[in-house]
């Protein structure tokens, strides 16, 4: 049997009844419903974190690369590639927020549904930071970024500055920021292995950012009606390699050096190996069909970077397993 196209796979946004204020609106009544105080609803206290791996071996970028690791190395790893994956995590809600703040300075009506969302929003980012500023400190990374020069800097600096004052783009930024941490947490709560305070973390988180990637559905639709020609190009052929690098640097290059494995040799390997690709993939596809729903892209012309990203044709149809895929294999 043929492949599905990306416009028959499963859609959110199309079996959401009601009309796009109305949706927004309740998830606004459900925000102010499920208050969670991280505190409170993930304490963890005094030291939440298992001494072994808190993560599986079989979650970690290296899986299926035959590197052989002793039992301390693998438990080192998975402490340094979560700690990566959350200092990734803690650094794009702070540009998410960034982006609708400024939005927020510029709106015309503040008590507008989307206003009052974008404020939840806001609130609860700041409370997922402050657990994962939590979840860091107990992981006590010791890796060193390679990446992480001043120069490097001032050109994130540059490049983020560019996002935020672009809505469509910060929305399909914000749809990939969302689903690659996401499609993580999922398979570290299912996972058994898993350490039970990260487990509660991606319960915590996910429960959230349900309602996020909900409004950034709604919104990217909105937002690429006004967009500029330029700001579609972006969206449409850089935005793919921005969300490729997203998902290379959720584990950096410098993690790797913590067992002795080569840095960047290791770290290209990583992102080449078929399980990785497969998770990209598979995270991916759910930003492209948000943005098929939205109008924003259209199966059948999907552009070359989106198809490389997501491991699909130009009709949206998958060419690659993606992660469900290559385990059931």
């Amino acid at each position: 049997m043929a492949a599905s196209p990306i416009t028959d796979l499963p859609h959110t946004s199309r079996n959401t009844p009601g009309t796009a204020d109305e949706r927004v609106e309740r998830l606004n009544a459900s925000s102010t419903r499920r208050y969670l105080d991280p505190d409170v609803a993930v304490p963890g206290a005094p030291r939440p974190l298992s001494e072994g791996p808190v993560v599986p071996p079989e979650m970690l970028s290296i899986a299926g690369l035959g590197i052989d690791l002793t039992d301390t190395q693998l438990a080192v790893l998975a402490r340094e590639e979560l700690a990566s994956i959350t200092e990734m995590g803690l650094r794009f809600e702070a540009v998410l927020m960034a982006g609708f703040c400024l939005q927020l300075s510029i709106h015309r009506d503040l008590t507008d549904s989307r206003a009052v969302y974008a404020l939840h929003e806001v609130g609860e980012e700041t409370r997922h930071s402050r657990l994962f500023s939590r979840m860091l400190s107990e992981l006590k990374p010791t890796a060193v970024n390679p990446l992480d020069s001043g120069l490097l800097r001032r050109l994130q600096r540059w490049g983020e500055s560019e996002i935020i004052k672009r809505p469509a783009l910060l929305d399909v930024l914000v749809l990939a920021g969302e689903e690659i941490p996401d499609l993580f947490q999922r398979k570290a709560a299912e996972h058994p292995d898993t350490d039970p305070f990260v487990k509660a973390v991606s319960k915590y988180h996910r429960q959230e950012e349900a309602r996020h990637l909900a409004f950034a559905r709604i919104t990217v639709g909105e937002h690429w009606a006004s967009a500029s020609h330029f700001e579609r190009w972006l969206v449409r052929h850089i935005a793919p390699l921005v969300v490729t690098d997203m998902f290379r640097m959720t584990v950096h290059p410098g993690v790797y050096a913590t067992v002795g494995l080569p840095t960047w040799k290791t770290w290209r390997q990583a992102n080449a190996a078929p399980r990785r690709l497969a998770m990209r993939y598979e995270a991916c596809r759910g930003v492209l069909r948000a943005l098929v729903d939205a109008g924003v892209l259209r199966a059948g012309r999907v552009p070359r970077g989106w198809q490389k990203l997501c491991g699909v044709d130009r009709h949206g149809r998958p060419t690659a397993p993606g992660l469900d895929e290559l385990a059931a294999a």
